[in-house]
Parts: C-alpha cells; structure tokens; sequence
C-alpha cells in the first residue's frame, strides 16, 4: 500500500490545481473575488506559519506587513510603476521593518513577544491611517491599476484570478524548497529547543532574525497583491483584526504543517461564505466551529490527520513486530 502513497499524493496534487485552474472558468465577479482572496491570504499565512509553526516566534504583526505591502503597491503602482516593481520594492521594505522587528524576539518570548509585535501593529495602523500625505489617511488610495502580463491586460476578474494562483504557486514552491533546506531546519531546531540549537552550532539570532524577515517578506507580497485586487485601500483592513485571522488560519489549518496555512485560509475565507444561507447567524456557527475545532485539537485540522497517520504507522509497526515474534518462536 505504501508503495502506492506517493504516486497518489501526486495524483491527488495535480486534480487539485487543475481544479482551481479550470473550475472558476464558470465563477462569476464575487466568486472570483473570494477565490482570489484566499490566493492572497494564503500567503501571507504561509508567512505567519514560517514565523510561527516553524521558528516558533509568536506575531501579531502580520496585518501591518499586509498592509506595509500593500500601501507600496497602491502608491507606485498609482504613480506608474509595474506591478512586479511594486512587489520588489514591498518584499524589501517589509524583508527590512521585518528583521528590525526580529531584535526584540532576542530578548523576549511567547506572550511578551505577542504585546511588542501588537504595539507593533498598532503603530503601523496608526501611520496607515493618520499620514494622509502618504496613505491618503482614512480616504484611501482609489483606482488602483491592475497589471499588463506580457502584454494581456488583468482588469476583468478571472485573469487577475491567474495572476494571484500563480503568485501563489511561486510563492508555494519557494517555502517548499525553504523549509526543506538547512535553514528550514535551522528554524524547527530554534522551535524545538532554541539552547540545544545554540548548543549545536545554530546560530540562533540570526536565524530568529531570518525567521521574522522572511514571514513579514511573504505578508508584504500578499499586500502588494490585495492592494490591485480591492482597486482601493484605506486602513480598516489592517488593523488588529487582520492579524488576528492570519493566526487563526494558521492555527485552525495547522501550524508547522506546509498545508495549514492553504486550508486555514480556505476555512476563515471560504466558511463564512458557506455559511451565508443562515443568514444572522452564520457568523455564530462560524466562531462555534472554530472553538470546537480547538477544543478538540489545538494542533489543527491537519494536527488530527497527522496523528491518525501516526495511531496507523504505530498500529503496522505492531503488527510487523507481533508476526516477526511468532515466526521467531516458532523456530525455535
């Protein structure tokens, strides 16, 4: 049976992306929308995860690179310059405020560390909000252009849907080579046990330093991506809130598994949706689902797969070991 794990996976792989490349050919505008969101939140959860499900870092600050990327893309972007520059220019800028962040990570832990990345977050909304020289202040930035791929323009809905699953699948392949390289490693063991890590060599500022970078990078490239597909953007969607449902959407898909941050955001985007038909009260069952969720593993969705698959390898493995013995006593 194991043999056959592995071409299933990629089976199971391929139907999935087909499926979200040839099934919203059929979506309308608001469909489209919700499926280009979860793109775009997806990545900055995978962010979040980085910081969080693999170095450990607790952060409330993810909102704020949100929208540090965004408000980057809108400016440029209203001024005339690409997309793809906006989205270099918000990767570096949020890369750069993200290793800054990473210094009090040095110093301080768990929920202490939560209160700095809040204030944190609190001082980029006041910015976001009160510098109307930059942001626009609580009038926003309109008319946001989307952009021209080789040539094709992206106004209409269904392309500019490509252009977020691309730049996830980009994105997607990048953290999948990362965490899988020696400085993903590196981050499990800060995660782990950062004293043993130090202990072995790891050089655990620096790699905490990295950790917050990079998550706060993949928040800004999420911004740069929302600011074209709303066309307009002003400081409400960036405020605490914001952060709180990128933790939530990596906790409830499953922090430090590569897939929680694709299916947390699928539930905080998608279930809300679903949910719609119960009119005032879809909101309700939404935050019940959550809680029994947590309550019944606060590892996550994923956490109570994993754990099924580790109940069935240990089950296997006893098996194994019970036929070995009968067959071992029997010779003798």
């Amino acid at each position: 049976m194991s043999g056959f794990a592995k071409p299933l996976k990629i089976a199971l792989g391929l139907a999935v992306i087909a499926a979200l490349i040839i099934v919203p050919m059929n979506f309308n505008r608001y469909g489209l929308f919700i499926l280009s969101q979860w793109a775009v939140m997806s990545i900055a959860a995978m962010g979040l995860n980085l910081t969080l499900g693999y170095a450990g870092q607790v952060s409330l600050a993810q909102g704020a690179f949100v929208g540090i990327g965004a408000y980057a893309a809108a400016i440029m972007t209203t001024h005339g310059w690409p997309l793809p520059a906006a989205i270099l220019v918000a990767i570096a800028l949020s890369f750069a405020v993200g290793w800054v962040l990473g210094y009090p990570a040095l110093r301080v832990q768990h929920h202490y560390l939560a209160f700095v990345t809040l204030a944190f977050s609190t001082l980029a909304f006041l910015v976001f909000r009160n510098e109307s020289w930059l942001t626009g202040g609580i009038y926003g930035i309109s008319n946001i252009p989307r952009p021209h791929i080789f040539g094709l323009a992206t106004n209409k809905p269904l392309p500019f849907y490509y252009v977020c699953l691309g730049s996830l699948a980009i994105v997607s392949l990048a953290v999948w080579w990362l965490i899988r390289s020696p400085w993903g490693r590196a981050f499990m063991a800060l995660r782990e046990n950062p004293l043993r890590a130090q202990s072995l060599g790891v050089d655990t500022r620096r790699y905490t330093l990295m950790a917050f970078a990079i998550g706060s990078a993949l928040g800004g490239v999420a911004g740069a991506l929302y600011a074209p597909l709303t066309q307009y953007i002003d400081p409400v969607p960036f405020n605490l809130s914001l952060s709180l449902d990128l933790l939530m959407m990596v906790i409830v898909g499953g922090a430090g598994f590569y897939f929680g941050p694709f299916l947390g955001a699928m539930i905080a985007v998608l279930l809300p949706e679903w949910l719609r038909f119960t009119e005032g009260y879809y909101l309700m069952l939404y935050a019940v689902a959550v809680m029994l969720l947590l309550i019944w593993s606060p590892t996550g969705i994923l956490g109570i797969l994993d754990r099924a698959m580790a109940a069935r390898r240990t089950k296997a493995a006893s098996a194994l070991r019970a036929v070995a013995k009968s067959r071992l006593e029997t010779v003798q």
